[in-house]
């Protein structure tokens, strides 16, 4: 796994080192902000390091961060989970998360999933008092439903990004990766690898989605379930009988 990537501090002037042949995180402060560049690839693999590197930066930034992802030429669902993730913890620590620039497989990704104006748009911080500041331009006496209570606000946005977040996983070709895993374990065909997915999630009420998730996830190292273990054992064998 790639190292934790250096983030600048405000003083610094060098960038720091590549994450990787195929990630670069640069930082620099912008007054109470912080703007974090972003290029190459954002997937199940560098996650965790994206993830880390972007948590650092916001503890270090009174105001948030201004992400510049345009040079980020794939991005998963993965990483639209480090996004929605750090949003949150943005906004609950009073600063917030804005995408300033992406690049063309980002903006299929918001796209796809209807998370584009969660980034562009950042909701001010709650005041004090619990109610949500001025935004886009309201007047102190114009009164919105949901920015009358911030905690329901907050609560309501969370509620969203949860279903949006949903669906994300659903664009993921985690069942392809599936299909290789039971492919290279079982030296199935791609269709028998298809069918013994379908089989195993329809005697096991598992969704597709979530059964090729838990496969790809055994692989480095998180348990498989028995029941699936035993399902899938049971029908690699039915389909590998001769006729």
């Amino acid at each position: 796994m790639s190292p934790v990537p250096t983030v600048d501090h405000p003083s610094s002037t060098a960038d720091p080192p590549p994450v990787s042949a195929s990630l670069k995180i640069e930082t620099r402060p912008a007054g109470a902000r912080t703007v974090v560049v972003v290029s190459g690839e954002i997937d199940i693999d560098s996650e965790q390091t994206v993830r880390r590197a972007l948590r650092l930066a916001l503890a270090r930034s009174s105001g948030g961060l201004d992400l510049d992802l345009a040079g980020v030429g794939f991005c998963d669902c993965a990483g639209l989970n480090v996004l929605l993730s750090l949003r949150a913890i943005a906004l609950a620590d009073g600063k917030t998360l804005r995408v300033r620039a992406a690049g063309a497989g980002v903006e299929r990704l918001f796209a796809i999933t209807g998370t584009s104006s969660l980034f562009r748009h950042a909701p001010e911080p709650a005041t004090t008092d619990g109610v949500a500041g001025s935004w886009h331009g309201h007047s102190p006496t114009t009164h919105d439903p949901m920015e009358e209570n911030g905690v329901s606000d907050e609560a309501e946005e969370l509620r969203v990004e949860v279903v949006q977040l949903k669906r994300a996983m659903l664009t993921r070709p985690v069942i392809d990766l599936a299909r290789g895993v039971l492919m290279a374990s079982f030296g199935l065909s791609r269709e028998d690898a298809w069918s013994v997915l379908v089989d195993v999630s329809q005697r096991t009420n598992t969704k597709l989605h979530q059964l090729a998730e838990e496969l790809v996830d055994s692989v480095n190292g998180a348990p498989l379930p028995e029941q699936l273990q035993q399902r899938i054992s049971t029908a690699v064998t039915e389909i590998s009988r001769p006729a």
